[in-house]
């Protein structure tokens, strides 16, 4: 059978995730990671009036004499809702955030001050505006507070909260389903039986998929003798997008493949690791199904899926980089070749680990994917080299 390029699976898996992209309206308070799916603008002027910006006193600059006292007529707190008039040739005892009184147009902090016997004398005289925050210095109505596409972090939330604004329209975040195939596999925690292995392949897949804006609201394993169409049926009833890990090649007993190989497409892409792909829909639901060995399912999901889902969940795609190889890399014709790899302190990059697909832990210790073209097969030491930064 001819491998697909991986350009063009790629273009398929795009297709297949689209249609998941929608928006919701949804608290600020909920709004953390989430990203923008429109302008916000400033729905009132802030500062919203002329307010201190120091405990001390409200005055007219003009008033003061460094040493002599001006009588203090009256405090004013911060949520002071009644207005007042500074009359000529007095102060003000005024706290941070408080209504600036009409006339004063300044405020001396009162660690420069002397207040005493009803008035207060000053060690310095003021310039107008010292100490006042006026109405519009922050933004003015109609102004943007948050850009479309923006992922929000506690400064954005503030700014929104700060700006009165209580909603916001955000990318929804699509819901996953995480199904793992085989009758190999037993929980971390329990003790293997010759012929067992540890699943792991569920958590990597919903860990990349949340760091990458969807959310994960099932995760089950299916054995291959049978019970892989009862899980995926119950996994189809919420969630928008599920992702199914191995029975996808050409053995005996493939349960994902013998069950939608007439729902989708299913082959060989030239992709090393991560071979045999899957694109299907069961229950109008879409259905990535990747290969079984764990450095495949995270190498399937970053070269494949990542940008899609991101695409879908307002998120920018990862741009690769370039750099050179730290020393000679030979690689099989026919597939490009993603080695897991780390950059060097001199800006190279070198391997980690052998380009087997079952090399979970030695993964682990890689920051980035070396892209070893397809008609490659051997790179001198200094080739410079795409490369893609691991989730």
């Amino acid at each position: 059978m001819k491998r697909r390029p991986i350009a063009d699976h790629r273009t398929e898996v795009a297709a297949h995730v689209a249609g998941l992209a929608r928006t919701e309206t949804i608290p600020v308070t909920s709004g953390l990671d989430r990203v923008t799916s429109r302008i916000v603008r400033a729905p009132y002027t802030l500062p919203l009036f002329d307010n201190s910006a120091m405990d001390g006193f409200a005055v007219r600059a003009a008033d003061v004499t460094v040493g002599q006292p001006l009588p203090v007529r009256g405090r004013i707190f911060a949520g002071d809702a009644k207005s007042r008039t500074l009359q000529g040739g007095t102060a003000m005892a005024i706290m941070t955030g408080a209504p600036l009184p009409r006339r004063a147009d300044a405020v001396i902090p009162v660690e420069q001050s002397d207040e005493a016997d009803g008035a207060v004398r000053f060690q310095h005289r003021p310039e107008p505006g010292a100490f006042v925050r006026r109405a519009g210095d922050d933004v003015a109505v109609g102004d943007l507070v948050v850009a479309a596409g923006t992922r929000l972090g506690p400064r954005h939330l503030g700014a929104l909260a700060a700006s009165g604004v209580p909603t916001i329209e955000v990318h929804r975040r699509p819901t996953v389903a995480v199904i793992s195939t085989g009758s190999e596999l037993i929980r971390p925690g329990q003790k293997p039986e010759p012929g067992q292995i540890f699943e792991s392949n569920s958590l990597v897949l919903q860990s990349l998929s949340a760091k990458h804006g969807a959310q994960v609201t099932f995760v089950a394993a299916a054995r291959d003798d049978g019970d892989f169409e009862t899980i995926l049926t119950a996994a189809c009833i919420d969630a928008d997008l599920v992702l199914t890990s191995g029975g996808v090649s050409m053995g005996e007993r493939e349960p994902v493949r013998q069950l939608l190989g007439d729902h989708g497409w299913f082959g060989p892409i030239a992709m090393q690791p991560g071979g045999p792909q899957g694109l299907a829909t069961w229950k109008d639901t879409p259905v990535c199904c990747f290969p079984g060995n764990p450095v495949s399912i995270l190498v399937s999901f970053e070269v494949l899926l990542r940008d899609a889902l991101r695409a879908v969940t307002g998120l920018p795609p990862v741009e690769p980089s370039t750099a050179p190889l730290a020393r000679k890399v030979a690689s099989a014709p026919g597939k490009t070749q993603f080695l897991r790899g780390v950059r060097n302190p001199d800006g190279t990059v070198s391997p980690v680990g052998g380009p087997g697909s079952h090399l979970a832990v030695t993964a682990a210790a890689a920051d980035l994917l070396i892209e070893i073209e397809t008609d490659a097969t051997e790179l001198a030491a200094g080739t410079e080299v795409t490369t893609w930064p691991l989730t």
